[in-house]
């Protein structure tokens, strides 16, 4: 298992958290809380993990 470290800020406007992993093109996501924002970028990063795998095939 790999791990990431991400950044996040909340967003003064909209009140949802916005993170990335820096280094990580397309890599990034939001979400209300920051529970939910670290799903959706675990989501992100295995879905950009298996199109990088699919493409060194």
């Amino acid at each position: 298992m790999k791990t990431f470290t991400a950044i996040a800020e909340r967003d003064p406007d909209t009140k949802f958290y916005v993170g990335y992993v820096s280094g990580f093109p397309g890599a990034h996501s939001q979400g209300e809380t920051l529970n939910e924002l670290q799903e959706n970028l675990r989501e992100v990063i295995e879905i950009l993990l298996e199109e990088l795998s699919l493409q060194t095939r």
